[in-house]
């Protein structure tokens, strides 16, 4: 049985800055014994502003990109701003990755989205070289050669080791992956895994997947978490949540959500959901939502059975549940999980 961990996760900003309200809340989840603490970006804010803002008014709390797009920087200004926030927080760093979706990469980074696998897998090497400082970063990638030869190249230039020394060479990085493939790589390069959605349930959908996991590797799903007497009315904001990804989030020829909810067993109702949310019939897409796919993948309903149901997520290789909430909520999290 897993011991868990709590991690607050605080997601993207919407259409205004949430000003001091995420920095309250991670110095309450500090308090509360909180493991971590997560940020995020899609196209508003970045990740690593705020995380470095809350880093600065907190002491304990492990600091989490949740996740950091890939083609939002080049893979040495990412591993800058790691090593930068890692010294600053005095070793709180978790670098979380993820390569988003075509419709972000091609239409806000105005780069193509080719072989996210193996962009990934040339991004974490360099990143890695960087931190490690035993020798000029170097990549004979497709994606990221390092020194760059290509068009235009002036033919000057050459491999640099970082000029600040990093506090350590050996900075956590997650992977925000959904694809066997990516989840597959995932778990030969990284430190841990960032799953959107993850069921207690159907260990099977992913276990084939992690068997190349090393010892202390971590999974941090997100886990949508409404405490609430009528169970109806907890489920429909994580029914609302899963529409909208299986629906919207993605192109109707392809959508890694949609893909997913179907290996975890739902194909027939994740075609009906992305049909009616294309349809512009967002009500009757969350309607199409099923109930038991929806608690499958949340902690929802009285106290007592979301105590009952923290017993399934220890009995399976999750090692932290990242959560969204107010003190309230994270206060009755940590008294049944810490």
């Amino acid at each position: 049985m897993t011991k868990l961990k709590l991690g607050l996760q605080l997601g993207y900003w919407g259409a205004l800055c949430p000003g001091n309200n995420h920095t309250e809340l991670a110095q309450a989840a500090e308090k509360l014994g909180f493991d971590s603490v997560w940020t995020a970006e899609s196209w508003g804010n970045d990740c690593f502003t705020p995380l470095s803002w809350i880093g600065a008014q907190t002491s304990r709390i492990r600091l989490g990109t949740s996740v950091a797009q890939l083609s939002a920087r080049t893979p040495t200004a990412c591993a800058m701003a790691t090593l930068a926030l890692d010294a600053l927080s005095g070793g709180r760093m978790i670098l979380g990755l993820g390569v988003s979706g075509p419709q972000v990469v091609e239409g806000w980074y105005g780069q193509p989205y080719s072989k996210p696998v193996t962009r990934t897998r040339e991004y974490v090497d360099i990143i890695r070289q960087v931190l490690a400082r035993e020798a000029p970063v170097t990549s004979n990638g497709e994606f990221y050669p390092l020194p760059y030869e290509g068009p235009g190249s002036w033919g000057m230039g050459k491999p640099l080791k970082p000029i600040t020394h990093p506090v350590r060479a050996d900075v956590p990085i997650f992977i925000g992956a959904e694809g066997p493939k990516n989840v597959t790589q995932t778990a030969q390069i990284a430190d841990g895994w960032l799953p959107l959605y993850y069921s207690p349930y159907r260990q099977d959908v992913y276990a084939d997947q992690l068997v190349a996991a090393k010892e202390g590797f971590e999974i941090s799903p997100t886990v949508m978490v409404y405490i609430n007497d009528n169970l109806n009315d907890a489920l429909y904001p994580v029914k609302a949540m899963l529409a909208f990804y299986v629906g919207g989030m993605g192109a109707a020829k392809r959508n890694f959500h949609k893909e997913l909810m179907a290996r975890m067993g739902f194909p027939d109702e994740a075609d009906e959901i992305q049909r009616l949310f294309l349809e512009g019939k967002r009500d009757e897409g969350i309607a199409a939502v099923p109930d038991q796919f929806a608690d499958e993948i949340s902690l929802c309903g009285p106290l007592d059975r979301v105590k009952e149901k923290l017993k399934d997520w220890e009995n399976s290789p999750v090692t932290s549940l990242l959560i969204n909430g107010d003190e309230n909520l994270m206060r009755n999290m940590a008294e049944l999980v810490l």
